[in-house]
């Protein structure tokens, strides 16, 4: 059982319901929620050159992701986990295991060192990876797609068997969960997950209200109280629009 703050992460390919997760996780945690790229003043200069930019050589690619998680642990993560707060963010430095180990063919345990050095031994306490079906998944993303999205099919299938094979080789670390299904179940998925993982108490979701998004940089939320009705809401999946971090 985890004592103190939590730090928890969501993984996975694009379009699986990440940052509509994230949001309803973070709100019931009342966590800091971030993501990456992004999240800071620095990091949301990086995700525009990552993943809206002109051309980006492989190592350079890997390096700015590397830098742009340095900051935001530095800065916002590592400060607000010493202040007690939980934090639930939208991918983690797995992601360039995932996308520049196995997408781009870099070798993992490389990439692997790099990144811790640059989190500074800050890591999730739990790796959640919403698993997807690529083809379910791609439909889902369309075809607006930034420059990651946008590459081969073959790379994204590398990305998806390199999920595959993290979660099969650090099981003490990574939880899969079926993303497949509406928002309240998938969301109900992550919560049993996190109470059998973590030992966390949390109710499960009854409904998706509509809310304002929660606040990503160092702002925590405080949830408004469960709906007393024991009706429970299906909700049709949303399709998340492909935010393209790693």
């Amino acid at each position: 059982m985890t004592t103190g703050a939590v730090y928890v992460a969501l993984e996975g390919w694009e379009a699986s319901g990440k940052s509509t997760q994230a949001d309803l996780l973070a709100e019931v945690l009342e966590a800091v929620r971030v993501r990456e790229p992004g999240g800071t003043a620095l990091g949301d200069g990086i995700r525009g050159l990552l993943l809206h930019g002109a051309e980006v050589a492989p190592r350079a690619e890997a390096l700015l992701f590397a830098a742009d998680r340095a900051h935001l642990i530095e800065t916002v993560v590592r400060p607000a986990l010493e202040a007690g707060h939980n934090v639930v963010s939208d991918r983690s430095y797995l992601s360039s295991l995932a996308y520049q180990g196995h997408g781009r063919g870099f070798g993992v345990e490389e990439l692997r060192r790099l990144n811790l050095w640059a989190l500074g031994g800050t890591i999730p306490d739990l790796v959640v990876y919403l698993h997807m079906p690529l083809e379910q998944a791609a439909a889902r993303l369309g075809h607006d797609r930034d420059r990651l999205e946008s590459e081969a099919e073959a790379f994204h299938r590398s990305v998806v068997e390199g999920y595959s094979d993290l979660v099969r080789n650090d099981p003490d670390h990574w939880a899969e969960v079926d993303a497949g299904g509406s928002v309240v179940e998938v969301q109900n998925r992550i919560r049993s997950t996190l109470a059998e993982r973590l030992g966390l108490e949390l109710p499960l979701l009854t409904e998706v209200r509509t809310a304002e998004p929660v606040p990503e940089r160092g702002e925590t939320v405080t949830a408004e109280p469960a709906p007393e009705s024991g009706e429970t809401v299906t909700a049709e999946p949303v399709p998340e629009p492909g935010d393209g971090s790693r």
